[in-house]
């Protein structure tokens, strides 16, 4: 493996703060780090942030005045249930912890944390979601995870897949191995065969 390799992901990161010097605090630090980052001061700016393009990772700060961290977070995993959400607050407490990762928060961040922590837990998460690839790299390896999993639960095989939805066992496998991606007409034989829909695999996929 070469550094190169070896080297942290840059992500697509938007931070939610309502402090106008932490944010530009955060985006200088992230954008030394070689990530793309985008600020929003108000919820209604972080949706149209994530609307406009989905991030790898949100950071989401939990007291804002009027603004409240918690129902932020409720409405960002009604839009987007697999999205990275860290915490960032500097009012931590055990019981606003338990709350936040009953919503599956990835981590949470005490303030004032430093750039190494943010760096660490920038990388965990990248590793933890498989962030930093290109688009069709994620949705070529998500498609494939979605088509196993839905033939898995119905206790098929490979063969009894390819029997159902005229696709080869060959072709098939390089798909669920993330190896291939699948053309349309693949793609909605499949899903028909395992009576899904290739919009909820796209979704869960981030597109």
């Amino acid at each position: 493996m070469t550094d190169a390799d070896s080297s942290p992901p840059s992500l697509s990161i938007v931070a939610l703060d309502d402090d106008a010097d932490f944010r530009e605090y955060l985006r200088g630090v992230l954008d030394e780090a070689g990530h793309d980052v985008r600020v929003a001061s108000r919820p209604d700016e972080l949706y149209d942030l994530c609307e406009q393009s989905l991030p790898d990772v949100v950071l989401l700060d939990m007291k804002m005045g009027r603004d409240n961290g918690e129902t932020v977070l409720e409405e960002i995993r009604k839009r987007w249930s697999r999205l990275c959400v860290i915490v960032l607050t500097g009012y931590p407490s055990m019981e606003s912890m338990r709350q936040t990762f009953k919503q599956d928060v990835f981590d949470y961040l005490a303030k004032p944390f430093s750039v190494e922590e943010l760096a660490r837990t920038l990388d965990q998460a990248a590793k933890h979601f498989d962030l930093g690839r290109r688009p069709q790299d994620r949705l070529r390896s998500e498609l494939g995870r979605q088509i196993r999993l839905a033939r898995t639960e119905r206790g098929w095989t490979l063969k009894e897949l390819s029997e159902s939805s005229g696709v080869s066992v060959s072709q098939l496998s390089s798909i669920e191995r993330g190896s291939h991606l699948p053309s349309v007409e693949s793609l909605l034989l499949i899903a028909g065969a395992l009576d899904r829909r290739p919009s909820a695999w796209f979704s869960a996929a981030g597109f």
